[in-house]
């Protein structure tokens, strides 16, 4: 079934309540790493081998990208790719305009690449893309010296970064965001010094680890990063581990769903991305992490949940960046924990695919979950039995693979349109469900 949800099927149909899942699952390569290992590949001196690359439609756009730009890549389809890099300077102007389909972080971390060029560049994607503000990317830039033109006063795609010279500088992001910090890092490495990005609060920090890897200069000190302009970045070897993000589904399930055990082996464990199990952990959940190691730089290891009882928590401040893709998944938790949960500092989740504080609330509302919308985040009354609804994604994968979740432990039918959108991140969400004992079925 890997691959069907993007390709045959528009809607889910999930019969429940599941009886207990039970077995192993293993989810698809991270894809926030997936994308960097792909730019910086291109951006490297000789070839990068990635295996446990993510081949979803988010990933393989950024992948087409570069390649418009005269950088090879091979393999593409399967989990191991080749990369020929091109050098820093190497990168050619594309034929037409880069199509970024729904990959926010593809686009954004482009404009980045895209300052130290010596040529003009436009990015556009899709519907949800075009509404997505990529003034917190033109901003820095600006002040970088390199001219961004979009539309509107949040400089809606399609964006054109007309490419120069960045000059180095030091910029306080106004919210943690690792596409924010991501995109100026990328756009100082053509720059001639160092430069600096400081966040509020501390957000995934893959790039940072993967541009040393590659063998830029970079320093952390607290919560500022730095990156030496003009490094001699080689190609290497990058293992991508499971996606924290999509494992956090297959988790939920097998916390909520009675008499289960499941194991989801090789998940990333970057600090920087597991809030989520520390709060799930907080609010009672039979956690058990085992198999701990190292692979290129990011800890992984094998993750096991069993059926908990859950109870009520507040969730706020630093761990919202941490987890900031998590949320969907943790507010369906929320419904079925004893008491009040309160989600906030959360505003960032408004410019996502969906507004997804607002669809969040929407499709656990239309389970017979009790939410309210806060301006930055969602207040649950918990425990509330759920059954099935006719549900809309909004064309956000996080959204219907939450609501298929919610499915599982609903009385009754839950059916869910635009599901094809599950496939920007994991292609393979329903036999790996169904695997572990979900009656669920595509339809066309």
């Amino acid at each position: 079934m890997a691959g069907e949800v993007g390709q045959m099927m528009s809607a889910l149909r999930v019969s429940g309540p599941a009886a207990g899942l039970v077995g192993e699952a293993v989810v698809p390569g991270d894809k926030s790493i997936s994308h960097r290992a792909v730019i910086l590949g291109a951006l490297a001196e000789g070839a990068t081998a990635v295996s446990g690359f993510l081949n979803a439609e988010d990933c393989v756009n950024t992948a087409y990208a570069v390649e418009q730009m005269g950088v090879a890549i091979e393999g593409l389809g399967q989990a191991n790719v080749l990369i020929q890099g091109v050098g820093l300077q190497g990168l050619e102007p594309p034929r037409g305009t880069l199509e970024l389909g729904n990959s926010g972080t593809g686009m954004r971390l482009l404009m980045g690449v895209l300052a130290g060029q010596d040529f003009a560049a436009t990015l556009t994607g899709d519907e949800s893309l075009r509404r997505r503000p990529m003034d917190r990317i033109a901003e820095p830039l600006g002040q970088m010296s390199i001219q961004v033109e979009g539309h509107g006063p949040r400089c809606t795609p399609p964006v054109t970064v007309l490419g120069g010279v960045p000059k180095p500088i030091t910029y306080h992001t106004p919210m943690a965001s690792a596409q924010v910090k991501s995109a100026v890092l990328l756009a100082g490495l053509y720059a001639a010094g160092r430069t600096t990005v400081i966040e509020p609060a501390q957000s995934r920090d893959h790039t940072e680890r993967m541009l040393a890897a590659f063998g830029a200069q970079v320093d952390i000190e607290g919560l500022a990063v730095s990156v030496q302009g003009q490094p001699d970045l080689q190609g290497r070897e990058v293992v991508v581990p499971g996606d924290f993000s999509a494992a956090a589904f297959l988790l939920v399930a097998g916390l909520l769903v009675p008499d289960s055990e499941v194991t989801v082996r090789g998940v990333l464990l970057n600090p920087t991305r597991t809030a989520l199990l520390e709060i799930l952990q907080r609010m009672g959940a039979d956690v058990q992490v085992t198999n701990e190691r190292l692979i290129t730089g990011e800890p992984i290891g094998d993750i096991t949940v069993r059926s908990s009882d859950l109870v009520a928590t507040e969730v706020g401040g630093e761990e919202i960046p941490r987890m900031l893709d998590e949320v969907p998944i943790l507010a369906l938790a929320a419904t079925q924990a004893d008491g009040r949960t309160v989600i906030r500092d959360a505003r960032e989740l408004r410019v996502k695919e969906s507004d997804r504080l607002a669809t969040t609330a929407e499709v656990l509302s239309a389970f017979g979950a009790t939410v309210r919308q806060q301006p930055d985040g969602l207040v649950i009354e918990g425990p509330t039995a759920l059954y099935g609804a006719t549900i809309d994604s909004h064309h956000d994968h996080r959204i219907a693979m939450m609501a298929a979740v919610a499915g599982t432990i609903a009385r009754g039918c839950t059916e869910i349109h635009g599901a094809q959108c599950i496939a920007t991140s994991f292609p393979e969400f329903v036999s790996t469900l169904g695997d572990l004992g979900v009656d669920i079925r595509g339809q066309r």
